[in-house]
């Protein structure tokens, strides 16, 4: 018997990685949004299993090489309980194939997405729509073969969906802010520190502040509260550019 429709409300996440790293940046850059919650963490495939039974979530962000029991061999199990989307550093051909062939709703490999992205295809794997990083497309062309048909959740369509706060992408674009340097600031002004916006970015505490350090020259601020505000279009008489009227 099919269940029936979840309730509106958040997208229910559960997270499997074995790096606390990486499952603590997942965490917080999910918990940036309105729409997603993180439900459960989990290690490996077992634990991830057991949360998904108990949690039952919409979403399983699931690893592949994990102590214990892996992803792949997890995988067919995750399946019959939520759409399986997998994060991983692993970009081989046969283990993108295989994670495919096993049911999983999308395969996304480190270095190969922005946050924004992952988190679009958190959205897009709920609702049936299959997401895939460059390496996993180039292992389906390799093999002459299509992408699987990803079964939805059988939830309702997301009817709210949190809206960026403050101005327009056109406002932003005055700033002349790098893809990279966008999305740290839209981190800086959900409140992140720097520990998490290293953690959600896959990248050194160093680099956040290298980034930092340009972001506030770019926007004409000295402090984050300054940078976010002008960001965010909250600054009194702040246009683009940095000038104030």
């Amino acid at each position: 018997m099919n269940e029936p429709p979840r309730a509106a409300g958040p997208l229910r996440v559960v997270v499997a990685d074995d790096n606390p790293v990486v499952r603590a940046g997942l965490a917080a850059l999910l918990a940036a949004h309105a729409d997603l919650t993180v439900v459960a963490e989990a290690t490996n495939g077992h634990e991830a299993h057991e949360a998904s039974l108990r949690h039952r979530p919409d979403v399983i962000l699931l690893d592949v090489r994990m102590p214990g029991t892996d992803g792949i061999t997890a995988l067919p199990h995750l399946v019959r309980v939520a759409p399986v989307l997998m994060l991983t550093y692993s970009r081989e051909p046969e283990t993108v194939r295989e994670a495919l062939r096993l049911g999983a709703a999308g395969y996304l490999v480190h270095g190969e997405f922005t946050t924004d992205e992952l988190v679009e295809a958190v959205r897009d794997i709920s609702r049936g729509r299959p997401r895939l990083t460059p390496a996993a497309t180039a292992a389906l062309a390799q093999a002459n073969l299509e992408l699987p048909a990803v079964p939805s959740n059988s939830r309702e369509p997301l009817s709210q969906v949190q809206p960026d706060v403050g101005q327009s992408t056109s406002y932003r674009s005055g700033f002349r802010l790098s893809r990279r340097e966008a999305e740290i600031m839209d981190l800086i002004a959900s409140g992140m520190n720097n520990q998490q916006i290293a953690a959600a970015c896959f990248i050194s505490e160093k680099t956040v502040k290298n980034h930092i350090n340009r972001i506030f020259a770019k926007l004409h601020s000295t402090s984050r509260g300054e940078a976010a505000a002008k960001w965010l279009g909250t600054a009194p008489g702040s246009r683009p550019g940095g000038g104030e009227r």
